[in-house]
């Protein structure tokens, strides 16, 4: 009885060593920086801090173009104005020679003189 109790526990120690090895070798594999998880995180990490250093750049872009148009608009407010200005001005002038209006067959005439 002794034998086969003690054979029993030889058994069960190989297979107990058994099994350790075979998980360390999926351990192993799976910390694995290349294939494994390790390196599905590693290539996640990059990618992480390229999208970070784009997200960077684009709000400086982002920016700088807020900034430019808050100049061109700036500068178009000050064109309109002036605009105005010379149009209230151009009303104070007298008005000199209204072109005298052209009869429709005239127009039609002339449209077909200057397309041939």
């Amino acid at each position: 009885m002794a034998l086969i109790a003690d054979i029993m526990l030889i058994a069960g120690a190989f297979a107990a060593g058994f099994y350790c090895f075979v998980l360390s070798r999926r351990l192993t594999k799976f910390t694995d920086l290349k294939q494994g998880v390790g390196g599905a995180v590693a290539v996640l990490s990059a990618q992480v801090d390229d999208l970070t250093k784009t997200l960077e750049n684009a709000q400086t872009t982002a920016k700088m173009s807020g900034q430019a148009l808050d100049e061109q608009t700036k500068n178009a407010e000050k064109v309109a104005q002036r605009l105005e200005l010379l149009v209230a001005s151009m009303h104070d002038l007298p008005v000199q020679n209204e072109p005298k209006p052209v009869a429709p067959d005239q127009d039609a005439a002339l449209f077909v003189r200057h397309r041939q």
